[in-house]
Formats: structure tokens, C-alpha cells, sequence
């Protein structure tokens, strides 16, 4: 375990170094994830000494935990619960068969390459499943991509933990043989699966309407509520496991209640947990990477590398791609979603709960996690930045199918007739005492072919208007054109 300089001397260069070096990652091949694994390896037993970490040492678990439960509360506040409600079938789509047969697949390689047993290899299954919204964040704000399918990584990215997590807690469970029974695992579930998120839901609801009645009548101070908001993501987490859940479930459907009750945390509050998770986050890289160090020796280097490439070039493109048969995208959206699907923090968080859990073969199974993820973050860093620039040429040379749609939805309806007005109607219309506001909705490539535009028109890409919408108040009529 790091002694206390140590630790802060790791919190000083994860802060310093993210900062120095942020612009030039965003324009090399390369990712923060590369550079604090590689930083955690350098410095840990395999490296340079100076940190000595083993996966069940506290300092580990605690920043794992407060990253992972962070990290879903947020994603969890961030869903768009109206676009969920209409557009249910496509997280059902891509995060349920594709995260089936992504699992089952991987289990399978798993078990031929590795020789691991049934239990086992679904745990790596379940644990590489997981696709990090870390390694995809510089891809999703991307603006040359087109929204629909930045949306749909980010969905998947968002979601899929939860789809993930209770099948990695019920192998641990069947694992450790201690829950006998029907009444046994009845319990089991409903403590899981029903008493854990119900608490997290009491937590967040009731904790985000109590600081909204108060900040409306009193008025509270912004620092103070960004201050509450990470202590209601402790709060969920440490309920659902007091009552026998999971707190991470329950940090999730704290976040998720907050969206369900229509409530409002404060901005402060996304954006400080946000720097405060991505610090938790870049810390954990770094603990992760000196602690994978002291594994390697454990682990047969060449058959894992080989469940990597597998997972990596074979199994995720296959399965992203059968899920995403009858989306209305163009080739190369398939390549670019089926691409980015890497394994990332989350996957080593994922694994660290088989350690915590006490499986003898936890500490193999982080091993053998920490390469895959290795590899992953290495390839799809170097690819990011390329990969993007190779679709993004795409979008100025062609309209693509999937640039008319704003919504990961929309990639499974095809364009919606609405209706129309001709030109000397619209001529009309503008000329009159109440003109409508005309939004140039041309492609990107239409657009870059012929800037001028209809005088008084507002420019938005057409996968941008469902975002541009929500950000306005519009009281009048609204013509776009394409053409």
C-alpha cells in the first residue's frame, strides 16, 4: 500500500499531467488511459519500485469503488429519459443480444484459449462485455460524427455496466456455492435485484427533492450543492449494501430517480462530479497499472493476448453487427460502431469484484483482464483519432443515412414524412408579419459543396436538431430544408 506522500505525490501528477498534456492527447494517437497504465506500470514492481500494490489492497478498492459508483450515478442522471421511453428497443437491441452473444462468445474463447472453467470463462465474458465510456469520450464529442451514432456508442457505453453487473454478481454468488435452494436464491435476487435498487431510488429521490425544496426557499449555496450531490452517491451506495444489495445498482438507481421524479441537481453538482470521477478515475489507472504489474508473472501472456485480438477484432465487430442488422446506417457507421467497443477502467473494476468477492481465481482473472484492457486501450487509442478522421471524410463527401437522425432511435425508423410547403409559401410566409424561423438542415457534404443559404437562416446539421431544439425557446412556426 502507498504511503502517504506517495499517494499524494499520484494524485499530484494524475491532476498535473492530465492538464499539461491534454491538448496534445487530443490531437496524437494516444489516450489518457495509454499514458496513466503505462505511468502505473512504470512505477510499480515491474517498473521503477516506488509502488507496491497488490488487487485486495484498500487504497485500490476504495478508488476503484468511488470511480465505478460515480460513474453510474452520472450516467445514470445524464440518460434522456424522454428519448428511453420512445426509443426502449434500441438499448433492448444492442445492449441485450448483442451483450449476450458478446458474453457467450468471449466465454467461449475464453475457455479454448485460456482453459478456464464454465464459471470462469462467463466471467470474463461478462467482465469484457463492458465497453468504457473513458476510452470512447474524445470519439462521442467528436461534432464531424454524426450524432445518431455518437448517441448509440454512448448509450451502450452508459448502460451497458448495468446490463453486465448482476449476471458478474450471480456467477460470483453461484462461484462461491453460498447460496443454496430455491429460498436461498430467491432471496438472493430479490435483495439484488429489488431491495438495493429501491433504496437507491429512496436515497436519490428523496435526497434530490429535499435539496430542491431547500435551495427554492432558503437558497443554498452553489459549492454546498455540488458538495450534496456526491455525498447522495455515497449515501446510495453504502444503503444498498447495508440492506444486502449492491451499492453499485443502488448508486444507479439513485441517479436514475433523479431523472424519473424529474428532479434538478444542480449543474455545479454534474460538473464537479464529473472532475471529481475523472480524477478518481486517472488515479485508478494508475493504481491499476502498478498493480497489474505484480500479475503478469501469474498470467500466460500469449493466450491472453490472443482472447484480446479475438474479443477485439473478431467477437465485438460480429456481435455489434448482427444487433445492428436492420439499423438504417450507412457501411461505414457499422465498421465505426463495431470498432469502438473497447474494454476499459470499468473492466478492471468489473474484475476487481471477483478479488473482493474472495474467488481463488479472482487475482488470474484481473490478470488476464488487465491485458486485454492493456491491449484494448493501446489499439483503440491509436485508432481514435484516425479512425474518426477516415468517417468524418466520409460525412463531407456524402450524405450518409444516418446524418438525418438526431436520435439512436431514429437509426431503426428510417426518415419520417412531414409536412411540406413550396418555395412561394415560404416566400410568402417570410415576407409576412410573422415569419418562421428557417433552420438550413442541409448534410454536411451538401452544405461544404454550397455555403450560401437562405438569408436569415439559422445553419444546423441535420443530427444536431433534436439537441438544438432543447436548447431553445421557441414560440413561432419552423420550415427547415435540405436541398
Amino acid at each position: 500500500m502507498p504511503d502517504m506522500l506517495t499517494a499524494f505525490a499520484l494524485i499530484s501528477i494524475a491532476l498535473t499531467v492530465s492538464a499539461l498534456v491534454s491538448k496534445a492527447v487530443e490531437r496524437a494517437p494516444l489516450s489518457f488511459p495509454i499514458l496513466f497504465l503505462s505511468l502505473g506500470w512504470l512505477l510499480g514492481d515491474r517498473g521503477l519500485g516506488y509502488i507496491s500494490i497488490a488487487p485486495d489492497d484498500g487504497s485500490l478498492e476504495v478508488v476503484a469503488v468511488l470511480s465505478l459508483a460515480f460513474v453510474l450515478f452520472l450516467d445514470a442522471v445524464k440518460m434522456r429519459l424522454n428519448e428511453i421511453r420512445r426509443e426502449w428497443f434500441v438499448p433492448v437491441l444492442v445492449l441485450g443480444p448483442g451483450s449476450m452473444m458478446t458474453i457467450g462468445a468471449v466465454a467461449l474463447a475464453a475457455w479454448a484459449l485460456i482453459g478456464t472453467t464454465l464459471v470462469e470463462s462467463l466471467l470474463l465474458g461478462a467482465i469484457l462485455a463492458s465497453t468504457d465510456a473513458v476510452v470512447l469520450r474524445d470519439v462521442v464529442r467528436d461534432s464531424r460524427i454524426p450524432g445518431s451514432i455518437r448517441r448509440a456508442l454512448s448509450v451502450e457505453a452508459g448502460v451497458n455496466d448495468i446490463v453486465v453487473l448482476p449476471i458478474i454478481l450471480i456467477l460470483i454468488a453461484v462461484e462461491k456455492g453460498g447460496t443454496d435452494g430455491v429460498l436461498g436464491w430467491s432471496k438472493f435476487a430479490g435483495q439484488l435485484f429489488v431491495l438495493g435498487p429501491l433504496v437507491g431510488i429512496a436515497v436519490g429521490g428523496i435526497g434530490s427533492s429535499l435539496m430542491e425544496h431547500l435551495d427554492a426557499r432558503v437558497g443554498i449555496r452553489r459549492e454546498y450543492q455540488a458538495l450534496y450531490g456526491v455525498g447522495l452517491v455515497l449515501a446510495a451506495f453504502v444503503s444498498g449494501e447495508s440492506v444486502g444489495g449492491d451499492g453499485f445498482l443502488a448508486a444507479f438507481a439513485a441517479g436514475l430517480a433523479v431523472v424519473l421524479f424529474n428532479r434538478q441537481l444542480c449543474d455545479c453538482f454534474l460538473e464537479y462530479g464529473d472532475v471529481t470521477a475523472e480524477m478518481a478515475m486517472l488515479l485508478a489507472f494508475v493504481l491499476f497499472g502498478a498493480a497489474l504489474s505484480t500479475l503478469v508473472d501469474d498470467v500466460e501472456v500469449i493466450p491472453a493476448l490472443a482472447l484480446a485480438a479475438v474479443a477485439i477484432g473478431l467477437i465485438r465487430p460480429l456481435a455489434t453487427g448482427l444487433a445492428l442488422r436492420r439499423a438504417n446506417i450507412s457501411r461505414g457507421a457499422r465498421i465505426f460502431i463495431g470498432w469502438f467497443g473497447p474494454r476499459g477502467l470499468n473492466s478492471l473494476l468489473l474484475a476487481l469484484l471477483v478479488v473482493r468477492a474472495g474467488l481463488p481465481e479472482g487475482e488470474e482473472l484481473l490478470g488476464i483482464t488487465g491485458i486485454v484492457v492493456m491491449a484494448s486501450v493501446a489499439i483503440h487509442g491509436m485508432t481514435a483519432t484516425p479512425l474518426s478522421a477516415w468517417y468524418s471524410r466520409k460525412v463531407e463527401h456524402e450524405t450518409l443515412a444516418e446524418e438525418r437522425q438526431s436520435t439512436a432511435g431514429g437509426l431503426f425508423r428510417g426518415v419520417e414524412e412531414v409536412p411540406r410547403i413550396s418555395v412561394a409559401e415560404l416566400t410568402r410566409q417570410l415576407e409576412g408579419p410573422s415569419s418562421p424561423l428557417v433552420l438550413d438542415v442541409r448534410s454536411r457534404s451538401q452544405y461544404a459543396q454550397d455555403p450560401t443559404g437562405i438569408p436569415g437562416s439559422v445553419r444546423v446539421p441535420p443530427d444536431q436538431v433534436a439537441e438544438w431544439a432543447g436548447k431553445q425557446a421557441i414560440s413561432g412556426s419552423v420550415v427547415t430544408y435540405c436541398a
